[in-house]
């Protein structure tokens, strides 16, 4: 995980990892402790839906291509907790999500990181295209990379 981040930072010319050699335990121990807080998108986990689909809040049952959870930009699968009643999507309906924003502070390549209050979701159909025709508060731009342009021109403001 972390030569793949350096090798994805390595075009801007700056690497976290420079000076640590090849002394990377105690990187390794410090995310493992990150990840026993439930700031990931785990199963489980009740997050916000941040476009107007008609879910309010959905619960996290599988996180798509990953083993520990979702992060900015994974796919997920999710059951529809609270709904409108007049919306698109009902209540126990399971649908897949995208993750927009984690609680989770993720580094970027300029060294910056970002993280946001709550963990909220855009819902998507199977072929990732959002259910709604907008979305609410700020979506990073990290989606970019995860071919979820789609997402990033219906939100009005990118982080």
């Amino acid at each position: 995980m972390a030569a793949s981040f350096a090798s994805k930072c390595s075009r801007v010319g700056r690497s976290l990892l420079g000076g640590l050699g090849n002394n990377l335990s105690g990187l390794q121990s410090a995310s493992n402790e990150v990840v026993g807080n439930n700031v990931w998108s785990q199963m489980r986990t009740v997050l916000k839906v941040v476009d107007n689909s008609g879910a309010k809040k959905v619960m996290c049952i599988q996180a798509l291509k990953g083993k520990k959870g979702a992060r900015l930009g994974d796919t997920i699968v999710a059951s529809v907790k609270e709904a409108m009643p007049n919306g698109k999507v009902k209540k126990g309906k399971v649908v897949y999500g995208v993750v927009v924003r984690a609680a989770m502070q993720r580094g970027r390549c300029d060294g910056s990181e970002v993280k946001f209050d709550d963990n909220a979701v855009v819902l998507v159909d199977k072929q990732g295209q959002p259910i709604g025709t907008r979305v609410f508060g700020p979506v990073p731009h990290e989606l970019r990379n995860k071919k979820h342009v789609k997402i990033l021109t219906l939100a009005k403001h990118i982080a």
